[in-house]
């Protein structure tokens, strides 16, 4: 079994029962749940001071054993106050030597993206604690999907998208829209060139999803992918206002605008039902028809 240890980087657990029944979970599996006592921990909105959050990335360097499985416990917000203090240096030595399985979205993904940005390690965008494992009722989909991504140094998803026909391949990067977005013109967003861009958001408007879009178009970033794949957007319901503009003919726009291939439907996000992808990993996409399959390789692993 596996060992879990928790960070709290971003905003406070208001769902504390939650986390208590996520962790009640993960040790009735077997597994050992370390540095529970940051679940309760609150300053205003956030998950503690922001001593106490960077301080739990940052004792990451220091921590011992081999599968150890990171697993944020909420996103919300607060991590981008903590870039500027994060030991990156030292988070991407204790990589080198016996990396650290680390798992989280949403918030949470500005400090994939700056791991992979500064030092091109790898981390998992896929279930936190109390949203994902504390649920009332634990998503089985979700839960083979992160064990499939975390025991095997190849696997696939697959599901039925939409989108031309099309076979490449490249690095896989992205995670929540909004976040990366932030992370433009920092030295926290990752230059990467024919990669695949996968991305998702909750509760945006999808003229909000658009322009966000639009800006990673004009700052060249979406130009230099081979593709972009298109997680869920939950909460993005269009109103009578919108007389016929939805997230739908949002993406036909985009299409229409790119010499790329935008392919979505993809389970990954802020739904119960979500897949668990290796950020920085070298990615093959497969479109045809209406099947679609992500095959991955070359990211970290438990050990058996």
């Amino acid at each position: 079994m596996s060992q879990f240890h928790l960070v709290a980087p971003s905003g406070y657990c208001i769902n504390q029962d939650a986390a208590r029944l996520g962790v009640t979970r993960l040790e009735a599996s077997g597994h050992r749940v370390d540095n529970q006592t940051i679940i309760p921990r609150r300053l205003q909105r956030f998950a503690g001071t922001e001593q106490q959050r960077v301080a739990d990335i940052n004792d990451l360097v220091t921590l011992e054993g081999e599968n150890q499985i990171i697993l944020a416990v909420r996103g919300g917000y607060g991590a981008s106050r903590l870039l500027e203090t994060i030991d990156w240096a030292g988070l991407a030595r204790r990589q080198q030597q016996d990396p650290l399985l680390i798992c989280g979205h949403s918030d949470f993904t500005v400090i994939q993206l700056g791991l992979l940005a500064l030092h091109n390690v790898i981390t998992f965008s896929g279930p936190m604690l109390a949203g994902n494992f504390g649920a009332p009722e634990l998503n089985r989909f979700t839960e083979e999907h992160f064990w499939r991504a975390l025991k095997n140094p190849t696997f696939s998803v697959e599901w039925q998208g939409n989108g031309p026909q099309c076979e490449c391949e490249g690095q896989l990067w992205g995670g929540n829209l909004a976040m990366l977005v932030s992370l433009i013109g920092t030295p926290w967003l990752p230059q990467i060139e024919n990669g695949i861009l996968v991305l998702e958001d909750i509760n945006e408007h999808p003229f909000r999803v658009e322009r966000m879009l639009l800006q990673l178009m004009h700052a060249g970033i979406l130009g230099r992918q081979r593709a972009v794949v298109l997680g869920s957007f939950s909460g993005a319901t269009p109103n009578d206002y919108d007389a016929g503009y939805t997230l739908e003919t949002m993406i036909d726009y985009l299409r229409s605008r790119l010499d790329i291939p935008v392919i979505d439907g993809l389970a990954f996000g802020h739904e119960q039902q979500t897949v668990t992808l290796p950020l920085g990993a070298q990615a093959t996409l497969w479109h045809s028809q209406a099947d679609s399959r992500l095959t991955l390789h070359g990211h970290p692993v438990l050990k058996a």
